[in-house]
């Protein structure tokens, strides 16, 4: 099994887990996905996107160099707290895409806490 069915493998799991889940409650997912060069946040619920951040917005671009760095991902996870509370979500579950939580991940994350999300 190469790294990207690992990855599938991963989220089908932690997707899997969300559905039986959500059958009481209605939750907000926060959804990351990266590349090497960028990445993206949104703000999912039932199947609808929300609100959408990502290093290639004019607004996050002009606060970065590079969309593939600890400090975009700051910016990104800053950006969609904001937008989030604005479409009246505060409270989210955190949906990784199978990525490890470190590294880009964990800054979104994080800045996401900073900026009100609550997970």
């Amino acid at each position: 099994m190469d790294k990207q069915e690992s990855r599938k493998r991963r989220v089908n799991r932690f997707r899997f887990k969300l559905k039986r889940i959500n059958r009481d409650q209605d939750l907000v997912r926060l959804c990351v996905h990266r590349t090497s060069q960028h990445i993206y946040a949104q703000i999912i619920m039932e199947g609808k996107v929300l609100a959408v951040a990502s290093s290639l917005d004019q607004e996050v671009k002009k606060e970065i160099e590079y969309g593939g760095n600890i400090n975009a991902a700051k910016v990104v996870g800053k950006v969609i707290a904001e937008r989030a509370k604005n479409a009246g979500c505060s409270k989210v579950v955190f949906d990784r895409s199978g990525f490890k939580y470190h590294g880009r991940v964990k800054a979104l994350a994080d800045a996401a806490r900073e900026g009100g999300l609550e997970f």
